[in-house]
């Protein structure tokens, strides 16, 4: 190609691009894009990095302060007594300090309220899910969102007024108030947690896996069972966590249903759980009174906690396996 052709080029005619040439100004906003995405990259890192470590540190500082304020009173009564004396009377002139009734009624009334509330909320999640049509679903999931916003008070208030009348006729009982009224109300608590979250789970699992189910012959309820519930196990697990910690931790409504007398568990006798023995003390305590209510605290927190990594130990040990 001659200078004339590149002075004059013919109509239509193709140049290759200039290679190595580039508008500064363009390099220069490229440039200054670059440094303001990392910078928002760094920025947001610290943001979540300083949320990660503010509840490290929140939980840091609950466990410091619940056995800084927990152990003395069990030093001061003894391990022994505090944990397995079947009496407490705190305000009597010889008090005594076990708590014992506390822990077992505790522990049945959550492992009650988990055999009832666990599978009713599993299969709630499995009818929302799987199982009911969009319009059908879309009646029924509110109601149980609802039965997150009640207030606990006004679930003890329902239960003191309906479910112990009802104990009491049921059961032909001089009192309704019993460990089977708390592990009933607690049992209704717990449905919407995992409820919600075993929902979630089970409509993240890929729709791949239940058709691939289905083709080799296998129903819509056995996909459901060996397919769709194994694959969103971990979602449920998490439900179940959650359902647990509000069954223990649970205080207003037991304390309305459950009698709040220290005696050793039985379904139809008046019982105190842990939480209910610090809230209904609390407001009066004074000395080693208050200092073991703070110990009930402390043994509460470790309850909780071993609960929970007994489910995480569960989790872990399945997923393992597969």
């Amino acid at each position: 190609m001659d200078m004339e052709q590149v002075k004059n080029p013919p109509k239509g005619a193709v140049f290759p691009a200039r290679a190595g040439k580039e508008d500064p100004r363009k390099s220069a906003g490229r440039s200054l894009r670059k440094m303001v995405r990392d910078l928002v990259e760094q920025i947001m890192n610290g943001v979540f990095f300083a949320c990660g470590m503010a509840a490290i540190l929140a939980v840091l500082l609950i466990t410091g302060y619940m056995i800084l304020a927990g152990l003395p009173a069990i030093g001061q009564i003894g391990v022994t007594e505090f944990l397995f004396g079947t009496r407490w009377a705190s305000t009597a002139a010889d008090p005594q300090f076990g708590i014992l009734p506390f822990i077992l009624t505790s522990a049945w009334g959550t492992l009650g309220a988990i055999l009832i509330g666990v599978p009713i909320g599993l299969f709630t999640a499995v009818f929302l899910a799987k199982v009911a049509s969009p319009r059908v679903a879309g009646m029924v999931r509110p109601a149980v969102e609802l039965l997150a916003g009640i207030p606990s008070v006004v679930y003890g208030l329902i239960g003191m007024m309906v479910l112990v009348p009802a104990m009491m006729d049921i059961f032909d009982l001089n009192n309704g108030t019993c460990l089977l009224a708390a592990i009933l109300v607690l049992a209704i608590m717990i449905l919407p947690s995992i409820s919600s979250v075993s929902e979630t789970a089970l409509r993240a699992v890929p729709r791949e896996y239940e058709e691939a189910s289905l083709a080799l012959g296998a129903t819509w309820i056995e996909t459901i069972f060996k397919v769709s519930i194994p694959a969103a196990k971990s979602g449920i697990v998490a439900g179940v966590v959650l359902g647990v910690g509000r069954a223990i931790g649970e205080a207003m409504a037991v304390m309305m249903v459950a009698g709040n007398v220290a005696n050793m568990p039985q379904l139809f006798k008046s019982v105190t759980f842990l939480t209910t023995a610090v809230a209904k003390e609390m407001s009066y305590a004074s000395g080693l009174q208050r200092q073991a209510l703070f110990s009930i605290a402390l043994v509460l927190f470790i309850f909780i906690m071993i609960i929970n990594a007994l489910l995480n130990f569960v989790l872990k040990k399945g997923d393992s396996h597969e």
